[in-house]
């Protein structure tokens, strides 16, 4: 469709999202798909995590046929899950996170 009948080039307009103009398009970068933060954010979800876990753990006895009331124990019923739901939300915003994107001025738009 660049050419017409008459051999005339026509001007193809970039095509853009209906009712977006074409500034608020989100540019994609090439290239990695996370940021450093994004990896210091994940790294501080998984410490989260295993602290979570090791809050967690224990309560059990030696013997299978004793009872320990060890597993009632506030630190494994509220507090390791709260920390384990920390942990995972804090990784779910290292996955979703992205830096905005300073764009480079061009001195040439502003005269």
């Amino acid at each position: 469709m660049a050419t017409t009948a008459s051999g005339n080039k026509k001007l193809v307009k970039k095509q853009t999202k209906k009712g977006v103009p074409q500034k608020q398009q989100p540019v994609w970068a090439l290239g990695m798909p996370f940021r450093k933060i994004n990896y210091i954010l994940m790294l501080a979800g998984i410490l989260i995590l295993i602290i979570g876990y090791y809050l967690l753990s224990g309560g059990g006895t030696d013997d299978p046929t004793e009872f320990s009331e060890a597993i009632f124990d506030t630190r494994r019923l509220y507090v390791a899950p709260i920390v384990l739901i920390i942990g995972f939300l804090v990784e779910l915003v290292a996955i979703m996170y992205r830096p905005k994107v300073k764009e480079e001025e061009n001195p040439t738009e502003k005269q």
